[in-house]
């Protein structure tokens, strides 16, 4: 089987909104709101605003991942092409949320000189941390397609292996962990900030209860055995031997 100009288009408009996407969030983590469209509304319309945006994303993005959803949505989207849709739709909403999004006047917090640089070291670690939890999972299908790709090759999916290398030695979610940590690293809290604080950790840990429970419908005993032997989200203690 060969490519065809719509599956060529697909892929490369489904990489350039999840890499676009996921720079526009990184600087909004680090820098604060992009402040992209003011709208002439009040503060607390405002936060009204970002929480409406937030939830959408939220709903789009952890319902779509659920295996449920994949299943009802086989007879309109084909499994091949699964990946690719859920990554343009969250990368749509995902920039969305960034053009949107109102900041706040109202500075609750901001820290000055060595408080403030200890904060931009801090998100600068964490940066490094999750790109080596992302290099430990191996081949990470980012954006849905290299899935696609092996489709329309003809090529078999190898099933997923429970990976256990890297940071995934110290806790189970080390992704959700260090992007917890990165958007709390901002010095300057403000109210619009703090709204996205809370609601996003909320989201993701949320999101990591949900993931547990696919991912011990998915590799059975030995998931449980991981569970027990290595903290969820908090490194509590000494990392697991490699075997």
């Amino acid at each position: 089987m060969s490519y065809t100009v719509s599956d060529r288009l697909l892929i490369i408009v489904t990489n350039i909104l999840g890499n676009l996407s996921l720079l526009a969030f990184l600087v909004f983590m680090f820098m604060g709101s992009l402040d992209v469209i003011r709208l002439k509304i009040g503060e607390v319309e405002a936060l009204l605003l970002n929480s409406f945006l937030s939830i959408a994303f939220f709903i789009q993005h952890s319902g779509m991942v659920r295996k449920s959803f994949k299943r009802r949505s086989t007879p309109l989207i084909r499994e091949n092409y699964s990946g690719v849709v859920f990554s343009i739709a969250s990368s749509l909403l995902l920039l969305l949320l960034m053009v949107f999004w109102q900041k706040s006047n109202f500075m609750i917090a901001s820290a000055h000189s060595d408080l403030r640089w200890l904060l931009r070291l801090i998100f600068g670690l964490a940066l490094l941390g999750f790109l080596w939890g992302a290099r430990s999972l191996g081949s990470l299908d980012t954006f849905g397609t290299k899935r696609m790709r092996r489709n329309v090759e003809g090529k078999t999916t190898k099933p997923t292996r429970l990976i256990i290398r890297g940071p995934y030695l110290w806790i189970r979610h080390p992704l959700y962990f260090f992007c917890i940590v990165m958007i709390w690293a901002c010095p300057d809290l403000t109210a619009d900030r703090l709204l996205f604080n809370v609601m996003w950790t909320i989201w993701i840990i949320v999101g990591i209860i949900l993931e547990e429970r696919d991912l011990v419908s998915q590799f059975g005993p030995d998931y449980i055995r991981y569970q027990s032997d290595v903290p969820m989200l908090i490194p509590t203690r000494a990392p697991l031997s490699r075997k």
